[in-house]
């Protein structure tokens, strides 16, 4: 099947071949009649199968330019928010249109002048409905409103923010929610705001021969050291690795550049700025192996990526899936390399339990063991550092001196 048989509009097939997009996905196949025809649709499909042009490219075809904000998309991070807009851009090259990017960490001004001649606007929920209680949108003219990765909204807590703007909104709209999941509370969105939703269903995570999964037995210790043996090894290219925590994210950069590994990081902490520069060269290819936490881990568009680490894994099964689908995506092939210490042990035989994965065990390998600094060292080498509590002339309660390691 091919864009012409779904009968999308010439000038947007000219921009998806520019773009190298010739045959359409499968929940492509499955979402865009829905869409074009009016219905409400869910669409749940993995990670890198499509799912922007899925609901961008009909969405696009009925805007009117001029006509005040027709096509509003919420996303759950400012980084995705970005990539769907400049999708939508891309899709609709040769069709007249505005689009403003609405999302927290920078001035308000300029989106709200954006906002005022846009005909598409997408946002984050946090931020949308800052304007929304501003009085600096009007949202009288929506046509459809678009909830992508509806899932990890709900996992940040934008549920409530997402029904408040949904109840701002005219009536009679259309509703296209878009995820991996669907879980109660989007079950519940789907009874109050949508009307007989039909489901657009492709894989919702990657198929198996494209990916292949891997795990290490190892040490906690021997964590980092493993990590740079295999980041050194001949045939990475491309990787993400991945962490629980934003400190870790930190500590595990500045250790691997010390070992002359140039990495960059990507956590929820940097500056707007800061965090779409990093996204940008490495998807631009100017660093090879980006360090991030669970921000990363959704919805980003990072094309020809070889492997993924985990170097820790998330408290949450799901989010495993979620980092794995990161690589072998459209047709492509790629690893997903779990470093497994005790401590992920339960949450590792949840995700076996509970997903339809196949996790290969690989036997241990040799190599150096390396120092791992914490930064909790200073100029006296390793020694206990002291420290006060409470300025009671450094001793602690009791008259008992503290001390920290």
């Amino acid at each position: 099947m091919s864009f012409e048989n779904l009968n999308v509009k010439p000038e947007i097939i000219s921009a998806l071949k520019e773009i190298g997009i010739v045959s359409p996905t499968k929940i492509q196949r499955e979402a865009i009649p829905l869409v074009k025809a009016g219905e409400d649709v869910i669409g749940m499909s993995n990670t890198g199968s499509g799912k922007t042009a899925a609901f961008g490219i009909p969405a696009l075809e009925r805007i009117m330019p001029g006509h005040g904000i027709q096509l509003f998309v919420m996303a759950p991070t400012r980084e995705l928010a970005v990539q769907i807009a400049e999708e939508l851009q891309k899709f609709g090259k040769y069709l007249k249109f505005r689009i403003a990017t609405v999302y927290g960490g920078v001035g308000l001004y300029q989106q709200v002048k954006e906002m005022s001649r846009a005909d598409i606007v997408v946002g984050t929920p946090g931020r949308v409905l800052d304007h929304l209680n501003r009085r600096n949108m009007d949202l009288s003219n929506i046509k459809c409103i678009v909830l992508d990765e509806a899932d990890k909204m709900v996992e940040m807590g934008f549920i409530e923010d997402v029904e408040r703007i949904l109840r701002a909104m005219p009536d009679k709209k259309q509703v296209l929610l878009f995820g991996a999941t669907i879980s109660g509370e989007i079950e519940r969105i789907k009874r109050r705001y949508m009307s007989n939703p039909k489901v657009a269903k492709a894989e919702t995570y990657v198929r198996q021969e494209f990916l292949s999964q891997y795990y290490y037995n190892v040490m906690p210790n021997e964590k980092f050291s493993l990590l740079v043996h295999l980041l050194k090894a001949s045939d990475t290219g491309r990787s993400i690795v991945f962490c629980k925590t934003r400190s870790t994210v930190e500590m595990l950069t500045r250790n691997l550049r010390s070992q002359n590994i140039p990495v960059e990081m990507l956590h929820g902490r940097l500056t707007q700025s800061r965090r779409l520069k990093v996204i940008n060269d490495f998807k631009n290819g100017r660093h090879k192996t980006l360090i991030a936490s669970s921000v990363a881990a959704r919805g980003l568009d990072i094309r020809d990526l070889t492997h993924v680490f985990n170097y820790e894994l998330s408290r949450d099964p799901q989010e495993y899936i979620h980092r794995v689908g990161r690589t072998a995506r459209a047709g492509d092939k790629g690893k997903a390399i779990t470093l497994l210490s005790q401590e992920d042990h339960d949450v590792f035989g949840s995700i076996l339990r509970n997903y339809d994965v196949t996790v290969e065990a690989l036997p241990k390998v040799d190599f150096p063991r390396l120092r791992f600094d914490t930064g909790r060292d200073n100029s006296r080498g390793n020694r206990p550092r002291w420290s006060p509590r409470r300025h009671n002339n450094g001793m602690g309660r009791g008259g008992v001196r503290s001390w920290r390691n």
